[in-house]
């Protein structure tokens, strides 16, 4: 007996999570996830599955959030593309729509994920900033910043920079690179890494930004590195700075 033939399409998504409880659908609100994957039903008459690379917390936005569904009956790219986004709310998008091989997965596919933290550094708050940077009113020695950045990267245990809901069964992570890019009065951190555990990410922000007000020092870095405890570690900084970049695949 023949089995059924099917297809599995990409999508990369952009979206402002602002109004979002995250990306992953969940019972305490609207999720990206659920407007996609509704859109998507109502082009394709039937409801998909969304397998994404990861999860974004609420708040927190994605320039490049990458998600694949699996369907018997193909219709053009273009339905899944332009199609989807009419049915889409102005703050969520399908850039781009791409039939991939069976074996494709977009979690377990990905070798690398870049996010971009973005800092707003000035006296005076930005109402057109304050929807995606932090607010950081203090001077930051970017400097200094920077020489904490440099023990980020490499392959640690970073369970002193994870949420407490974490779920993750290993706090191993690799960080293939991380910057930090002045840019007028914006501070960018970007991180290139293997994965990245609950708010990982944003405590790591957290920690650079005490070590930019002089707060801590950059070679403390290391003994939270192998300490592991989350209380040695820096704050958690606000989601609305996060923005999921790019999944990378081979």
């Amino acid at each position: 007996m023949l089995g059924i033939a099917v297809n599995v399409v990409r999508l990369v998504i952009e979206y402002d999570g602002t109004s979002y409880v995250g990306w992953q659908r969940q019972p305490n609100g609207v999720s990206v996830q659920q407007a996609v994957e509704e859109a998507l039903a109502r082009v394709c008459g039937s409801r998909h599955a969304l397998v994404s690379s990861g999860r974004t917390d609420a708040g927190v936005h994605a320039r490049g959030m990458v998600a694949h569904f699996v369907v018997e009956r193909l219709l053009p790219m273009t339905a899944y593309r332009e199609g989807v986004n009419r049915f889409l709310p102005s703050d969520v998008v399908v850039r781009e729509a791409v039939l991939m091989p069976d074996d494709f997965h977009a979690r377990y596919s990905a070798t690398a994920k870049w996010y971009r933290y973005s800092i707003y550094r000035s006296p005076i708050r930005s109402p057109l900033m304050c929807r995606y940077s932090w607010h950081v009113r203090g001077k930051l020695d970017t400097p200094s910043m920077r020489r904490a950045a440099e023990r980020f990267v490499g392959r640690h245990d970073f369970a002193a920079f994870r949420a407490s809901g974490c779920a993750a069964r290993t706090t191993v992570r690799e960080v293939f690179s991380m910057a930090v890019v002045e840019d007028g009065e914006l501070v960018h951190v970007d991180v290139r890494g293997s994965g990245f555990l609950r708010n990982m990410v944003r405590i790591i922000v957290g920690t650079l930004v005490e070590v930019g007000l002089g707060v801590r020092l950059a070679e403390e870095i290391d003994e939270m590195l192998i300490d592991c405890r989350r209380v040695k570690a820096g704050i958690t900084a606000p989601a609305q700075g996060l923005c999921l970049m790019e999944v990378e695949y081979d």
